[in-house]
């Protein structure tokens, strides 16, 4: 007896004429989608298998030997550790492009202005250095995504399953950026603001994934939080201005003094061997180690807060520099853009990371240069990347603009992004790229009729 499947052709001639249907109905998306996924494949094919970060060896040891690591919490190591069984790099970067075309979409479709929103979603599509962000092995595409699926997901009429799904993806989001865990707090007030009623179910969703990550780490660490090294990282934001003579530490402080007349870029701090905290007895990231710069650090912030805001506030207004320039030095800043050749052999101490890379490849890892394709993108990321006073000026149109208490949610949170890590840490050029979708989108909002007839 034959079996004659009468539902997958009606399916496929169902779907044909929608996705046509909605092709037509949204030509200026969809020709702009085409070309950020093009583009995503030009990367795949001119880059194999991917480019590597200095923090990629950590996340890849923590993936094939799950333990919480002191210094960046493991949700990235999950997702790696999803994809090890393909042992492919390679497919790695695609699902972060894949996941940065999601992002464009869930952008696209939360604006009620089609122009606005092919606008808005470009940032992500078409913008050079996120595209180059999506192909290094680092944390940062799937935090965007999880931000953004929350953000939008929160401009929705409330539910209670709506409200636990914004709290997971932030939750996610936190253990696998620590940034992620002052984005809760603003999303507790505003959230909290449009639902009062559904704010515990948010909090029960956020706090779930938050809370079985500290445990686990408070286990392996006999230590509370997500990571270890929140002093040593607050150590770096002081150390620029952090005077001694001024400051009047005791004794046990004092180890940490630096005296030098010229003081290394702020990075250096916590990973020079010259730093004063490097040089401490340990690991650098022992739990007394961190106690002492975390208290080294606030009694800078009291003693000289006005030297601690203006060196904040330098690095905040880097974000909105004209010509993007080089920070805090060429090594760093080339990790950013597309190269011409890369060494054969991973530039790096972590012996270890590198071979457990190899075994999650199963093969090299090495990163293939593949001309003219490559090439191809280097002139395209000297040409067409978002410039900073255009980002300042995207965030300031909700303050004019925004009569909507919608817009507040994605507009707080691209300051947010921007803002906690210049307090907290440093300045760094890829902590920017999270921060302009959502201004982006916030921007759309603030110029766009009320969502509420389009999100039912």
């Amino acid at each position: 007896m034959t079996h004659h499947d009468t539902t997958t052709p009606t399916a496929t001639a169902v779907r044909g004429p929608v996705s046509r249907a909605w092709v037509r109905a949204n030509p200026w998306f969809a020709g702009v989608f085409l070309l950020g996924a093009s583009l995503r494949v030009l990367a795949v094919i001119g880059y194999q298998p991917a480019l590597w970060f200095p923090d990629t060896y950590t996340y890849v040891v923590t993936a094939i030997r799950p333990r919480p690591d002191l210094v960046r919490p493991a949700g990235y190591s999950f997702f790696l550790r999803l994809l090890e069984p393909f042992h492919s790099f390679g497919l790695v970067v695609i699902v972060q492009h894949l996941l940065g075309l999601a992002t464009a979409v869930l952008i696209y479709g939360a604006i009620r202005r089609k122009v606005l929103g092919v606008i808005a979603a470009a940032v992500v599509l078409l913008d050079a250095y996120q595209i180059q962000l999506e192909h290094l092995l680092v944390s940062d595409t799937l935090f965007l995504f999880l931000v953004v699926a929350a953000t939008v997901l929160a401009l929705r009429p409330p539910t209670w399953r709506k409200a636990l799904g914004i709290g997971l993806l932030l939750g996610a989001a936190t253990i696998t950026r620590t940034v992620g865990l002052p984005l809760i707090v603003v999303f507790l007030v505003l959230y909290g603001w449009r639902a009062r009623r559904l704010v515990g179910v948010f909090a029960v969703g956020a706090l779930v994934p938050v809370v079985a990550y500290g445990a686990w780490f408070s286990s392996v660490h006999d230590r509370v939080g997500l990571v270890g090294a929140n002093g040593a990282f607050l150590y770096v934001r002081v150390m620029p201005f952090a005077d001694c003579s001024i400051m009047k530490p005791p004794a046990d402080l004092a180890v940490l003094c630096d005296d030098r007349k010229v003081r290394p870029p702020a990075q250096d701090y916590v990973w020079d061997a010259t730093s004063p905290l490097v040089r401490l007895p340990g690991e650098t990231f022992t739990a007394e180690n961190d106690a002492l710069a975390q208290r080294f650090s606030m009694l800078a912030i009291t003693r000289q807060p006005g030297d601690y805001l203006a060196t904040a506030a330098r690095d905040l207004v880097r974000a909105f520099e004209p010509g993007r320039p080089v920070y805090p030095n060429p090594e760093v800043y080339a990790t950013y853009e597309f190269p011409e050749a890369i060494p054969a052999e991973p530039q790096t101490r972590d012996t270890l990371g590198v071979e457990l890379a190899r075994r999650y490849e199963n093969g090299p890892i090495s990163t293939q240069v593949i001309e003219p394709v490559a090439g191809w993108l280097r002139n395209y990321q000297s040409v067409l990347a978002l410039p900073g006073p255009l980002l300042l000026l995207v965030l300031l149109v909700p303050v004019i603009a925004a009569r909507r208490s919608d817009v507040l949610i994605p507009w707080a949170v691209a300051w947010a992004l921007l803002v906690v890590p210049a307090a907290t840490a440093v300045f760094d050029y890829r902590y920017v790229l999270p921060v302009a979708p959502l201004a982006f989108l916030a921007a759309a909002l603030a110029l766009s009729p009320a969502m509420s007839a389009k999100c039912k």
